[in-house]
């Protein structure tokens, strides 16, 4: 009876830890969320100001995947998980590679806010990074919803909306090429622009990634690179 509660014991405290990791990559998503919304809103209201704090944001987005990140090595090696356990811990250990990178992409967004904030008030490009911007946040507030879920169902829907956020990029670089060869002196601001699209497009990839990742630790297949 001792050994049986010992080892009841033990469970718990794996179950913990297991939560414990989930709770820190879920409050991370929701931080590197925000960070992108205010990143967005940053290049189309000109806020300088709120774009500063995008970039002071990053600093513990990053320190929340070293933490993350050895949580997961100590897991590995205390608990040795196994079979969909093990899944688990390597998909949180992925996803938090992905809510970096994402977060990488809306400091990059809100230091094109800042030069932009700067330059002459044109209207131009604006259109696109709010279009597309509103695509590429719902996408990851459904990637994450899915994740908290683990909603495969949803996360597949989600998938599906990264063939249309390639589509709008590319038709926002054509816009914005068509307004630098009709007005040169619109040339420095539509490259600014174009670098923030550009980020845009890539945290899509970054949350179709988030929703493989749903997919592979409850079913245990491997969708990536698959048509």
């Amino acid at each position: 009876m001792p050994k049986m509660s010992f080892e009841n014991h033990i469970m718990k405290q794996f179950d913990e830890e297991l939560e414990e990791i989930r709770t820190q990559l879920m409050e991370m998503g929701g931080k590197v969320e925000q960070q992108l919304k205010n990143a967005i809103k940053a290049v189309i209201k000109a806020d300088s100001s709120l774009a500063e704090d995008v970039i002071r944001e990053e600093r513990l987005v990053d320190e929340m995947e070293v933490d993350i990140d050895e949580a997961c090595i100590l897991i590995i090696a205390r608990r040795q998980p196994a079979a969909s356990d093990l899944r688990f811990v390597m998909m949180v250990t992925k996803a938090v590679n992905d809510l970096e990178r994402i977060g990488d992409e809306a400091k990059k967004i809100a230091n094109h806010a800042i030069i932009l904030s700067e330059q002459d008030s044109l209207s131009q490009g604006y259109k696109e990074v709010r279009h597309l911007g509103s695509s590429v946040s719902t996408m990851l507030a459904n990637a994450l919803d899915a994740f908290a879920r683990f909603d495969v169902e949803a996360a597949m829907s989600t998938l599906e909306e990264d063939a249309q956020i390639d589509l709008d990029y590319k038709t926002a670089l054509r816009e914005l090429v068509t307004y630098m060869m009709e007005d040169p002196r619109s040339i420095s601001r539509a490259i600014n622009i174009l670098w923030v699209v550009r980020s845009l497009e890539r945290i899509g990839d970054h949350a179709k990634n988030l929703c493989e990742q749903i997919v592979y630790v409850v079913k245990g297949k491997d969708i990536r690179h698959q048509k």
